[in-house]
Protein backbone atom coordinates (compact mmCIF):
# COMPACT_ATOMS: atom_id res chain seq x y z
CA UNK A 1 0.00 0.00 0.00
CA UNK A 2 1.50 3.23 -0.90
CA UNK A 3 2.07 5.67 1.96
CA UNK A 4 0.29 9.17 1.71
CA UNK A 5 2.39 12.14 0.70
CA UNK A 6 3.24 14.50 2.54
CA UNK A 7 2.18 18.14 1.88
CA UNK A 8 4.45 19.49 0.05
CA UNK A 9 5.47 23.66 1.78
CA UNK A 10 5.68 26.20 -1.06
CA UNK A 11 9.20 26.91 -1.95
CA UNK A 12 10.26 30.41 -1.71
CA UNK A 13 12.59 31.74 -4.36
CA UNK A 14 16.22 32.48 -3.85
CA UNK A 15 16.95 35.92 -2.91
CA UNK A 16 18.45 36.90 -6.17
CA UNK A 17 15.34 35.34 -8.18
CA UNK A 18 13.18 37.74 -5.96
CA UNK A 19 15.21 40.63 -6.34
CA UNK A 20 14.68 40.65 -9.88
CA UNK A 21 11.25 39.63 -9.71
CA UNK A 22 10.79 42.82 -7.41
CA UNK A 23 12.93 44.90 -9.92
CA UNK A 24 10.94 44.21 -12.67
CA UNK A 25 7.33 44.83 -11.55
CA UNK A 26 8.53 48.26 -9.25
CA UNK A 27 9.58 49.23 -12.77
CA UNK A 28 6.14 48.34 -14.25
CA UNK A 29 3.83 49.47 -10.92
CA UNK A 30 6.21 53.05 -11.41
CA UNK A 31 5.21 53.57 -14.76
CA UNK A 32 9.30 53.52 -14.96
CA UNK A 33 9.29 51.04 -17.95
CA UNK A 34 6.35 50.25 -20.04
CA UNK A 35 7.95 46.94 -22.47
CA UNK A 36 10.12 44.36 -21.99
CA UNK A 37 13.33 46.47 -23.67
CA UNK A 38 12.48 49.52 -21.60
CA UNK A 39 12.53 47.01 -18.69
CA UNK A 40 16.29 45.36 -19.71
CA UNK A 41 17.24 49.28 -20.06
CA UNK A 42 16.23 50.42 -16.66
CA UNK A 43 17.17 47.42 -14.70
CA UNK A 44 20.68 45.83 -16.48
CA UNK A 45 18.44 42.42 -16.86
CA UNK A 46 19.32 40.59 -19.25
CA UNK A 47 16.60 39.95 -22.37
CA UNK A 48 16.14 35.90 -21.33
CA UNK A 49 15.48 37.00 -17.50
CA UNK A 50 13.19 39.96 -18.16
CA UNK A 51 11.16 37.61 -20.55
CA UNK A 52 11.12 34.77 -17.54
CA UNK A 53 10.06 37.40 -15.10
CA UNK A 54 7.00 38.93 -16.70
CA UNK A 55 5.53 35.24 -17.79
CA UNK A 56 5.77 34.47 -14.24
CA UNK A 57 4.59 37.78 -12.95
CA UNK A 58 1.74 37.58 -15.54
CA UNK A 59 0.81 34.33 -14.88
CA UNK A 60 0.33 35.07 -11.33
CA UNK A 61 -2.00 37.79 -12.09
CA UNK A 62 -0.03 40.90 -11.22
CA UNK A 63 0.73 41.92 -14.74
CA UNK A 64 -0.92 41.89 -17.81
CA UNK A 65 -0.25 42.77 -21.64
CA UNK A 66 -1.63 45.44 -23.03
CA UNK A 67 -1.12 47.82 -26.30
CA UNK A 68 1.07 47.77 -29.11
CA UNK A 69 4.27 50.31 -28.02
CA UNK A 70 5.86 52.51 -30.15
CA UNK A 71 8.79 50.50 -32.33
CA UNK A 72 12.14 51.95 -32.26
CA UNK A 73 12.95 50.23 -35.78
CA UNK A 74 11.91 46.75 -35.27
CA UNK A 75 8.62 44.57 -34.49
CA UNK A 76 6.75 46.98 -31.93
CA UNK A 77 6.52 45.91 -28.39
CA UNK A 78 3.66 44.70 -26.53
CA UNK A 79 3.22 47.21 -23.54
CA UNK A 80 2.67 45.78 -20.03
CA UNK A 81 0.24 46.81 -17.45
CA UNK A 82 0.41 46.34 -13.87
CA UNK A 83 -3.20 45.23 -12.17
CA UNK A 84 -3.66 47.38 -9.56
CA UNK A 85 -7.36 46.28 -9.40
CA UNK A 86 -6.27 42.53 -8.42
CA UNK A 87 -6.74 43.34 -4.49
CA UNK A 88 -7.62 46.54 -2.89
CA UNK A 89 -6.46 48.26 0.55
CA UNK A 90 -8.33 49.31 3.28
CA UNK A 91 -6.58 52.56 5.08
CA UNK A 92 -7.76 54.87 8.07
CA UNK A 93 -6.30 57.53 9.17
CA UNK A 94 -7.47 58.41 12.75
CA UNK A 95 -6.89 62.16 14.03
CA UNK A 96 -8.20 63.67 17.27
CA UNK A 97 -11.62 64.57 16.36
CA UNK A 98 -11.95 62.92 13.19
CA UNK A 99 -12.00 59.49 11.52
CA UNK A 100 -11.47 59.16 7.65
CA UNK A 101 -11.02 55.81 6.12
CA UNK A 102 -10.90 54.63 2.33
CA UNK A 103 -10.39 51.99 0.21
CA UNK A 104 -7.53 52.29 -2.46
CA UNK A 105 -6.16 49.96 -5.62
CA UNK A 106 -2.50 48.95 -5.56
CA UNK A 107 -1.72 51.79 -6.85
CA UNK A 108 -2.95 54.06 -4.30
CA UNK A 109 -5.59 55.38 -6.04
CA UNK A 110 -8.52 56.44 -3.41
CA UNK A 111 -11.93 54.16 -4.64
CA UNK A 112 -13.85 55.26 -1.87
CA UNK A 113 -13.56 57.42 1.17
CA UNK A 114 -15.60 58.64 4.08
CA UNK A 115 -14.68 61.21 6.53
CA UNK A 116 -16.76 61.61 9.86
CA UNK A 117 -16.45 63.40 13.44
CA UNK A 118 -15.22 61.31 16.25
CA UNK A 119 -13.74 61.65 19.72
CA UNK A 120 -10.24 59.45 19.82
CA UNK A 121 -10.56 60.02 23.83
CA UNK A 122 -13.37 58.26 23.95
CA UNK A 123 -11.24 55.23 23.90
CA UNK A 124 -9.82 52.26 21.15
CA UNK A 125 -13.05 49.93 21.72
CA UNK A 126 -15.78 52.86 20.27
CA UNK A 127 -13.32 54.73 17.97
CA UNK A 128 -12.49 51.31 16.14
CA UNK A 129 -15.99 49.41 16.22
CA UNK A 130 -16.85 52.38 14.06
CA UNK A 131 -13.55 52.20 11.44
CA UNK A 132 -14.55 48.02 11.42
CA UNK A 133 -18.04 49.20 10.35
CA UNK A 134 -17.10 51.92 7.84
CA UNK A 135 -14.37 49.39 6.25
CA UNK A 136 -17.39 47.11 6.07
CA UNK A 137 -20.04 49.63 4.29
CA UNK A 138 -17.01 50.62 1.83
CA UNK A 139 -16.22 47.36 1.17
CA UNK A 140 -19.73 46.73 -0.04
CA UNK A 141 -19.63 49.52 -1.90
CA UNK A 142 -16.29 48.88 -4.03
CA UNK A 143 -17.76 45.27 -4.22
CA UNK A 144 -20.94 46.09 -5.76
CA UNK A 145 -18.99 48.11 -8.50
CA UNK A 146 -15.65 46.05 -8.96
CA UNK A 147 -16.75 42.05 -8.46
CA UNK A 148 -15.28 40.01 -5.15
CA UNK A 149 -11.79 41.65 -4.66
CA UNK A 150 -9.91 40.73 -1.69
CA UNK A 151 -8.60 43.06 1.17
CA UNK A 152 -4.40 42.63 0.44
CA UNK A 153 -3.72 44.49 3.37
CA UNK A 154 -4.95 47.18 6.15
CA UNK A 155 -2.66 50.90 7.27
CA UNK A 156 -3.93 53.00 9.93
CA UNK A 157 -2.27 56.09 11.30
CA UNK A 158 -3.48 56.80 14.49
CA UNK A 159 -2.54 60.54 16.36
CA UNK A 160 -0.03 59.40 18.40
CA UNK A 161 3.35 57.42 19.34
CA UNK A 162 3.32 54.19 17.83
CA UNK A 163 5.79 51.26 18.73
CA UNK A 164 6.01 50.38 14.54
CA UNK A 165 7.43 46.92 15.37
CA UNK A 166 3.92 45.83 17.30
CA UNK A 167 1.72 48.28 15.94
CA UNK A 168 0.98 48.95 19.21
CA UNK A 169 0.17 52.99 20.99
CA UNK A 170 3.00 53.66 23.33
CA UNK A 171 1.92 56.06 25.96
CA UNK A 172 -0.14 58.25 23.61
CA UNK A 173 -0.86 62.27 24.72
CA UNK A 174 -4.03 62.73 23.31
CA UNK A 175 -5.43 58.74 23.55
CA UNK A 176 -6.57 57.95 26.97
CA UNK A 177 -6.99 54.17 27.13
CA UNK A 178 -4.62 53.47 23.95
CA UNK A 179 -1.48 52.67 25.45
CA UNK A 180 -0.14 49.33 24.44
CA UNK A 181 -3.73 48.31 22.87
CA UNK A 182 -3.13 45.63 20.02
CA UNK A 183 -4.18 47.40 17.19
CA UNK A 184 -2.82 45.52 14.60
CA UNK A 185 -4.00 41.94 15.91
CA UNK A 186 -7.89 43.45 16.77
CA UNK A 187 -8.20 43.99 13.15
CA UNK A 188 -6.01 41.13 11.72
CA UNK A 189 -8.72 39.16 13.43
CA UNK A 190 -11.24 40.95 12.06
CA UNK A 191 -10.19 41.30 8.37
CA UNK A 192 -7.99 38.48 8.53
CA UNK A 193 -5.66 40.24 6.50
CA UNK A 194 -1.46 41.48 7.27
CA UNK A 195 -1.60 45.38 9.23
CA UNK A 196 0.56 47.90 9.68
CA UNK A 197 0.11 50.43 12.03
CA UNK A 198 2.01 54.75 12.54
CA UNK A 199 1.37 57.69 13.58
CA UNK A 200 -0.46 59.94 11.43
CA UNK A 201 2.07 62.63 10.74
CA UNK A 202 4.28 59.54 9.69
CA UNK A 203 1.93 58.46 6.85
CA UNK A 204 0.62 62.11 5.92
CA UNK A 205 4.70 62.40 4.96
CA UNK A 206 4.60 58.85 2.94
CA UNK A 207 1.18 60.16 1.29
CA UNK A 208 3.18 63.52 0.40
CA UNK A 209 6.10 61.52 -1.38
CA UNK A 210 4.56 59.28 -2.63
CA UNK A 211 1.03 61.01 -4.19
CA UNK A 212 1.73 64.55 -3.49
CA UNK A 213 4.11 67.85 -3.33
CA UNK A 214 7.24 66.13 -2.16
CA UNK A 215 7.06 63.36 -4.90
CA UNK A 216 10.36 63.02 -6.64
CA UNK A 217 12.19 64.24 -3.27
CA UNK A 218 14.34 62.58 -0.79
CA UNK A 219 15.01 65.08 2.24
CA UNK A 220 11.61 66.22 3.44
CA UNK A 221 10.32 67.69 6.39
CA UNK A 222 6.32 67.18 7.34
CA UNK A 223 4.92 69.06 9.65
CA UNK A 224 1.26 68.84 10.84
CA UNK A 225 -0.30 71.55 12.80
CA UNK A 226 -3.47 70.39 13.75
CA UNK A 227 -5.31 69.98 17.62
CA UNK A 228 -1.38 68.98 17.67
CA UNK A 229 1.81 69.26 16.35
CA UNK A 230 4.09 66.67 14.89
CA UNK A 231 6.37 65.78 12.05
CA UNK A 232 7.34 63.37 9.73
CA UNK A 233 10.85 63.03 8.22
CA UNK A 234 12.13 61.72 5.01
CA UNK A 235 15.86 61.45 4.74
CA UNK A 236 17.33 60.00 1.67
CA UNK A 237 13.98 58.73 0.52
CA UNK A 238 13.18 56.75 3.46
CA UNK A 239 10.73 57.37 6.36
CA UNK A 240 13.23 58.42 9.60
CA UNK A 241 10.98 56.65 12.25
CA UNK A 242 13.65 56.69 15.10
CA UNK A 243 14.40 53.08 17.44
CA UNK A 244 11.11 53.05 18.97
CA UNK A 245 9.05 55.11 16.21
CA UNK A 246 8.60 58.46 18.27
CA UNK A 247 11.25 60.51 15.89
CA UNK A 248 9.37 63.65 14.87
CA UNK A 249 7.65 64.37 17.89
CA UNK A 250 8.26 67.63 18.21
CA UNK A 251 4.86 68.97 19.52
CA UNK A 252 6.50 68.11 23.01
CA UNK A 253 9.65 70.43 22.84
CA UNK A 254 9.96 72.76 25.04
CA UNK A 255 9.73 76.81 23.65
CA UNK A 256 9.31 78.14 27.23
CA UNK A 257 10.54 78.11 30.57
CA UNK A 258 7.11 78.88 32.17
CA UNK A 259 4.82 76.53 34.14
CA UNK A 260 2.14 77.95 34.14
CA UNK A 261 1.09 76.75 30.93
CA UNK A 262 0.65 72.70 31.14
CA UNK A 263 0.55 70.63 28.08
CA UNK A 264 -1.65 67.40 27.72
CA UNK A 265 1.10 65.15 27.75
CA UNK A 266 1.69 66.47 31.91
CA UNK A 267 4.63 68.48 31.03
CA UNK A 268 4.87 72.52 31.18
CA UNK A 269 6.62 74.53 27.83
CA UNK A 270 5.50 72.16 25.02
CA UNK A 271 5.30 74.02 21.83
CA UNK A 272 1.88 72.27 21.55
CA UNK A 273 0.35 73.63 24.54
CA UNK A 274 1.44 77.54 22.86
CA UNK A 275 0.91 77.20 19.17
CA UNK A 276 -1.35 73.67 18.45
CA UNK A 277 -5.12 74.50 17.59
CA UNK A 278 -5.82 73.38 21.15
CA UNK A 279 -3.79 76.39 22.23
CA UNK A 280 -5.31 78.71 19.93
CA UNK A 281 -9.26 77.54 20.73
CA UNK A 282 -7.97 77.77 24.31
CA UNK A 283 -6.11 81.75 23.81
CA UNK A 284 -8.93 82.64 21.83
CA UNK A 285 -12.08 81.80 24.25
CA UNK A 286 -10.14 83.50 26.73
CA UNK A 287 -10.00 86.91 24.62
CA UNK A 288 -13.65 86.46 23.98
CA UNK A 289 -14.26 86.47 27.58
CA UNK A 290 -12.05 89.28 28.36
CA UNK A 291 -13.82 91.23 25.75
CA UNK A 292 -10.15 91.63 23.61
CA UNK A 293 -11.88 90.63 20.97
CA UNK A 294 -15.22 91.57 19.38
CA UNK A 295 -15.62 89.27 16.64
CA UNK A 296 -14.70 86.34 19.01
CA UNK A 297 -16.75 87.66 21.62
CA UNK A 298 -19.54 87.52 18.80
CA UNK A 299 -18.58 83.60 18.17
CA UNK A 300 -18.55 82.69 21.61
CA UNK A 301 -22.35 83.81 22.12
CA UNK A 302 -23.85 82.44 18.92
CA UNK A 303 -22.16 78.91 19.46
CA UNK A 304 -20.83 78.48 23.36
CA UNK A 305 -17.33 78.11 21.92
CA UNK A 306 -14.36 79.33 20.08
CA UNK A 307 -12.52 77.04 17.70
CA UNK A 308 -9.15 77.33 15.72
CA UNK A 309 -10.94 77.79 13.13
CA UNK A 310 -13.32 80.46 14.50
CA UNK A 311 -9.89 82.56 15.47
CA UNK A 312 -8.32 81.96 11.47
CA UNK A 313 -12.21 83.14 10.09
CA UNK A 314 -11.62 86.25 12.40
CA UNK A 315 -7.72 87.09 11.42
CA UNK A 316 -9.15 87.11 7.59
CA UNK A 317 -11.75 89.48 8.69
CA UNK A 318 -9.38 91.63 10.43
CA UNK A 319 -9.76 90.86 14.15
CA UNK A 320 -6.54 92.23 15.81
CA UNK A 321 -6.34 89.65 18.54
CA UNK A 322 -6.77 86.83 16.23
CA UNK A 323 -3.72 87.89 13.97
CA UNK A 324 -2.05 88.21 16.94
CA UNK A 325 -2.77 84.61 18.12
CA UNK A 326 -1.71 82.73 14.63
CA UNK A 327 1.44 85.01 14.22
CA UNK A 328 2.87 84.29 17.25
CA UNK A 329 1.71 80.64 16.78
CA UNK A 330 3.91 80.48 13.52
CA UNK A 331 6.83 82.14 14.85
CA UNK A 332 7.06 79.88 18.01
CA UNK A 333 6.74 76.61 15.52
CA UNK A 334 8.94 78.68 12.68
CA UNK A 335 11.53 78.92 15.60
CA UNK A 336 11.78 75.23 16.43
CA UNK A 337 11.46 74.30 12.63
CA UNK A 338 14.62 76.83 12.16
CA UNK A 339 16.85 74.68 14.69
CA UNK A 340 15.74 71.61 12.70
CA UNK A 341 16.15 72.70 9.29
CA UNK A 342 19.67 73.83 10.25
CA UNK A 343 20.08 70.08 11.53
CA UNK A 344 18.46 68.31 8.86
CA UNK A 345 19.08 70.14 5.99
CA UNK A 346 15.60 69.46 4.30
CA UNK A 347 15.14 70.60 0.89
CA UNK A 348 11.45 70.75 1.59
CA UNK A 349 9.33 71.69 4.56
CA UNK A 350 5.47 70.78 3.77
CA UNK A 351 2.86 72.38 6.27
CA UNK A 352 -0.49 70.85 6.87
CA UNK A 353 -3.18 69.99 9.09
CA UNK A 354 -6.09 71.54 10.02
CA UNK A 355 -4.90 74.93 11.61
CA UNK A 356 -2.47 75.52 9.00
CA UNK A 357 -4.98 75.12 5.90
CA UNK A 358 -6.69 78.51 7.45
CA UNK A 359 -5.38 81.04 5.55
CA UNK A 360 -1.17 82.70 5.08
CA UNK A 361 -0.77 84.05 7.70
CA UNK A 362 0.50 81.15 10.28
CA UNK A 363 2.14 80.12 7.35
CA UNK A 364 3.88 83.68 6.75
CA UNK A 365 5.10 83.53 10.39
CA UNK A 366 6.60 80.26 9.96
CA UNK A 367 8.33 80.90 6.78
CA UNK A 368 9.89 84.22 8.49
CA UNK A 369 10.72 82.33 11.72
CA UNK A 370 12.61 79.42 9.50
CA UNK A 371 14.35 81.79 7.06
CA UNK A 372 15.47 84.42 9.53
CA UNK A 373 16.93 81.77 11.70
CA UNK A 374 18.15 78.82 10.09
CA UNK A 375 21.92 78.83 9.04
CA UNK A 376 21.91 80.41 5.36
CA UNK A 377 23.32 77.75 3.74
CA UNK A 378 20.82 74.94 5.10
CA UNK A 379 17.79 78.03 3.24
CA UNK A 380 19.61 78.74 0.07
CA UNK A 381 17.06 76.65 -1.98
CA UNK A 382 14.43 75.35 1.17
CA UNK A 383 11.24 75.66 0.00
CA UNK A 384 7.97 75.43 2.57
CA UNK A 385 5.03 75.27 0.95
CA UNK A 386 1.67 73.83 2.31
CA UNK A 387 0.45 70.06 1.75
CA UNK A 388 -1.22 69.92 -1.76
CA UNK A 389 -2.75 66.37 -0.50
CA UNK A 390 -4.73 68.04 2.62
CA UNK A 391 -6.80 66.20 4.21
CA UNK A 392 -5.73 63.21 2.45
CA UNK A 393 -2.22 63.25 3.09
CA UNK A 394 -2.63 60.32 6.01
CA UNK A 395 -4.96 58.39 4.58
CA UNK A 396 -3.27 57.97 1.12
CA UNK A 397 0.04 57.68 3.12
CA UNK A 398 -1.57 54.83 5.63
CA UNK A 399 -2.48 53.01 2.06
CA UNK A 400 0.95 53.53 0.38
CA UNK A 401 2.77 51.82 3.91
CA UNK A 402 1.16 48.69 3.16
CA UNK A 403 1.64 49.05 -0.51
CA UNK A 404 5.41 48.87 0.15
CA UNK A 405 5.63 46.70 2.69
CA UNK A 406 3.87 44.48 0.98
CA UNK A 407 5.99 44.63 -2.37
CA UNK A 408 9.54 44.17 -0.21
CA UNK A 409 10.95 41.51 -2.33
CA UNK A 410 11.10 39.44 1.22
CA UNK A 411 7.38 39.54 1.71
CA UNK A 412 6.75 39.49 -2.24
CA UNK A 413 8.98 36.32 -1.95
CA UNK A 414 6.01 34.57 0.19
CA UNK A 415 2.97 35.68 -1.52
CA UNK A 416 3.59 36.01 -5.08
CA UNK A 417 3.14 32.13 -5.96
CA UNK A 418 -0.16 32.29 -4.72
CA UNK A 419 -0.23 35.55 -6.58
CA UNK A 420 -2.03 37.64 -3.44
CA UNK A 421 -1.24 37.99 0.13
CA UNK A 422 -4.90 37.89 1.37
CA UNK A 423 -5.87 35.49 4.15
CA UNK A 424 -1.88 36.08 5.13
CA UNK A 425 -1.41 38.88 8.10
CA UNK A 426 2.09 36.81 9.07
CA UNK A 427 3.67 38.56 6.65
CA UNK A 428 3.84 41.54 9.31
CA UNK A 429 6.69 39.31 10.82
CA UNK A 430 8.97 38.71 7.88
CA UNK A 431 11.80 40.47 8.44
CA UNK A 432 13.43 42.94 5.93
CA UNK A 433 17.05 43.04 4.70
CA UNK A 434 17.09 46.80 4.88
CA UNK A 435 14.43 48.98 6.32
CA UNK A 436 11.53 50.52 4.41
CA UNK A 437 10.08 54.19 4.15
Amino acid sequence: MQEPKTPRTPTVPSPEHVDSLATVLDLVRSGTARTRPEISRHSGLGRTVVTQRVNQLTECGLMEEGALGPSSGGRAPRELRFRARAGVILAAELGATSIGVGVTDLSGTVLAEREEAADIALGPDPVLDRVEILFDELLTEIRAEHGDVAVWGIGIGLPGPVEFATGRPSAPPIMPGWDGYPVRDRLTARFGAPVWVDNEVNTMALGELRAGSAKGQRDILYVKIGTGIGAGLVSGGRLHRGSQGCAGDIGHAAVNDEATVVCRCGNTGCLEAYAGGAALARDGLAAAQEGRSEFLAGVLESTGTVTAADISRAAQSGDRTSVELLTRAGRLIGSLLATLVSFYNPALVIIGGGVAAAGDLLLAAVRESVYRRSLPLATRELRIARSTLSDRAGLVGAAFMVIDELFAPERLAHWVAAGSPAGAPELVDVPLRAPLL
